[in-house]
């Protein structure tokens, strides 16, 4: 087979790269995709009792890039939705991110009102604080709080997730986490929040419907490459180490299994998600028909359970940052750079970086730009 590009890998950021190009470029494409599936981590089906599920664990949509927004509109309606969370804390359900009503909840009323003031003071109302910023604060008050948030709120789900210590990772992780000095309990406040009215699947399959693209699904690249020939360039969105075999080592990933059960009641949770930072082995349970406004008689949960990633064996979902990854990372971006730019390395696995699914996007028109150049 030839064609102008393959482009390994259909998630946001293969599909993206693969519509701008049959759409605006006029040429060909062949999206390679090791599942029996597109939509990659966001793929979402029927499961048996008619509700509709996110096989790979909760997505919910949201960004402030208007560009991104408009962008992936042209596939999908929308359906608005503001995610909440909620994590049990001693026996209580208190909203997550940390907020003002969290501290309501958790403290008598005296004291939440001192760590309120105290934290509107210093940060002003709207911030964000990294819980280990508090940790580290000159104001006594503040770090009591901050130590109580820590080890209540953050430190075993940090363990759950990460198998790691806080500490131990990048700042850009913990900072994700901040106790907000607001009471707006949505998870998200971004300007844009919602998610595609008939499902991420629905959407990927209306991004790939172009005649220029054809989609090879079930099939590793490695095993079909010597049939296929690329006029222009590959787009590899699968992990970077396993594209040079593990030449300097494989990089650290965490996987999840995810536990899914039907319940037969109309709805189990007040909210979304419900997060268990202090007991069970999962991290936090989510239930669907809150994200996607199903009516049924049932309901179904999906619990998640954190683990090591064994290649062959579960799924990399989460690149590990921490400083001795990312000196690996280099080496192989080295090796990526030597390719030159016939070949080129994007979304989360391929640049070795988390990202959410606005982010993947807007990488990716940015990549397509960069690319329609050469």
């Amino acid at each position: 087979m030839r064609v102008d590009w393959v482009i390994v890998g259909a998630g946001f950021t293969g599909c993206t790269l693969a519509e701008r190009i049959a759409s605006q470029l006029g040429e060909t494409v062949l999206v390679i995709e090791r599942r029996r599936h597109v939509a990659g981590n966001a793929f979402d089906y029927y499961n048996e009792h008619g509700h509709l599920v996110h096989k790979y664990g909760p997505h919910v949509f949201h960004t402030n890039s208007r560009e991104v927004w408009e962008y992936l509109s042209q596939f999908t309606e929308w359906r608005p939705y503001y995610h909440r969370v909620v994590a049990v804390v001693q026996g209580k359900q208190v909203p997550l991110p940390f907020n003002l009503e969290s501290l309501q909840q958790l403290f008598p009323a005296r004291l939440a009102n001192i760590f309120e003031r105290r934290l509107v003071s210093e940060f002003g109302y709207g911030a964000r604080v990294p819980v280990l910023r508090l940790l580290e604060h000159s104001d006594k008050v503040l770090r009591s709080l901050g130590q109580y948030v820590y080890e209540r709120v953050f430190l075993g789900y940090t363990i759950k997730q990460w198998g790691l210590r806080p500490e131990e990772l990048d700042p850009s992780v913990t900072g994700r986490v901040p106790i907000v000095v607001s009471r707006d309990c949505r998870y998200f406040q971004d300007c844009f929040q919602a998610v595609p009215s008939l499902g991420y699947t629905a959407l990927f399959l209306r991004m790939l419907s172009h005649a220029n693209i054809r989609v090879l699904l079930g099939a590793d690249y490695r095993d079909v490459r010597e049939d296929i020939h690329f006029r222009k360039g590959l787009v590899y969105t699968g992990p970077i180490d396993e594209f040079f075999d593990y030449k300097h080592g494989a990089l650290e990933y965490r996987s999840i299994r995810f536990e899914f059960v039907t319940l037969d009641e109309p709805m189990h949770q007040k909210v979304a998600t419900v997060n268990y930072p202090e007991d069970y082995n999962f991290t936090r349970v989510t239930e669907m028909k809150h994200i996607t406004g199903q009516q049924a008689r049932k309901t179904t949960l999906i619990r998640e359970y954190p683990e090591r990633y064994e290649p062959g064996a579960n799924e990399p979902y989460y690149p590990v940052p921490r400083p001795e990854n990312r000196e690996r990372y280099n080496l192989y971006a080295e090796d990526a750079r030597r390719l030159g730019r016939s070949v080129v390395f994007a979304g989360r696995l391929g640049d070795y970086k988390y990202y959410n699914m606005d982010q993947a996007v807007a990488r990716a028109l940015k990549l397509f730009r960069d690319l329609a150049k050469m």
